[in-house]
């Protein structure tokens, strides 16, 4: 839980909120917000009301995918077609929808 609560405050920050803009934003007292960044335990629906004001969405990753999106929003993916071409966003059909089969079930 504890990358929740890191995530939120790097947001906030990246935004150029303080704490007590959260009041505004989403009518929580800065107290709260403030014991919520420090590790407080939210309910869902706090977070996802957070989130909105952060202009993020809460997301449930499955494990065994866990990593291909990690690497995806963090740019370690090159894209390539089946020749083996690199290939860039508007080439690639992923690009409009990049979680295109990221939460599919394998085959297997």
């Amino acid at each position: 839980m504890g990358h929740i609560h890191q995530q939120l405050k790097l947001r906030r920050a990246a935004l150029g909120l303080r704490q007590q803009d959260m009041e505004m934003r989403i009518g929580m007292p800065r107290q709260q917000y403030q014991r919520l960044e420090s590790g407080g335990n939210p309910r869902l629906d706090t977070l996802e009301l957070v989130a909105k004001g952060l202009n993020m969405q809460l997301m449930l990753i499955p494990e065994d995918k866990l990593r291909a999106v990690q690497d995806y929003l963090a740019g370690r993916v090159q894209l390539v077609d089946i020749q083996g071409a690199s290939m860039s966003d508007q080439d690639n059909p992923v690009a409009a929808d990049p979680w295109q089969g990221l939460l599919e079930e394998d085959d297997d």
